[in-house]
């Protein structure tokens, strides 16, 4: 086994710290904040190597960013609603509810600046492995691609 270097110790202090202030939901917020900042970084990098940069698109990520934190904000709302309303005792449920969609929508939207991520990834590189290319093909067209049982939408 190799000696633990001050390197290591500090590591596993920094990551014991946060797990202890902030458990397994903070780190997947991290986690998400830091996808958040890769996509629009990945992006900036792949419009300036083809020349493609420009203000308003950068905005408008910015934007998409932005209404990405209003839905994870009303999600952690709702949990925190419905958490009460079960503590309660007034709907009548026999169990308890800390975080559900919040957790839901965190995890999604963390899945799709990965995704992003790639795909600004492979507009560098013009190489990445059929697979994962497959992938994405397979994953934007699910997300995109209305679902009939919703109806038309405007609920």
């Amino acid at each position: 086994m190799e000696d633990l270097t001050w390197t290591h110790i500090v590591l596993a202090g920094v990551i014991a710290a946060g797990t202890a202030i902030w458990g397994w939901f903070g780190w997947l917020v991290l986690l998400w904040v830091v996808c958040m900042a890769g996509d629009y970084a990945t992006g900036t990098l792949a419009a300036l190597r083809h020349h493609e940069w420009s203000s308003t698109v950068a905005r408008e990520g910015l934007w998409h960013k932005g209404g990405m934190i209003l839905v994870v904000l009303i999600a952690a709302l709702t949990d925190v609603a419905v958490s009460l309303l079960l503590r309660s005792g007034v709907a009548g449920f026999p169990f308890d509810h800390s975080v559900l969609l919040s957790v839901t929508a965190l995890s999604w939207y963390t899945l799709t600046e990965l995704g992003s991520m790639l795909e600004n990834a492979a507009r560098l590189t013009n190489r990445v492995p059929p697979g994962l290319r497959r992938f994405l093909r397979r994953s934007a067209n699910a997300v995109d691609a209305p679902d009939e049982r919703e109806g038309s939408g405007n609920g």
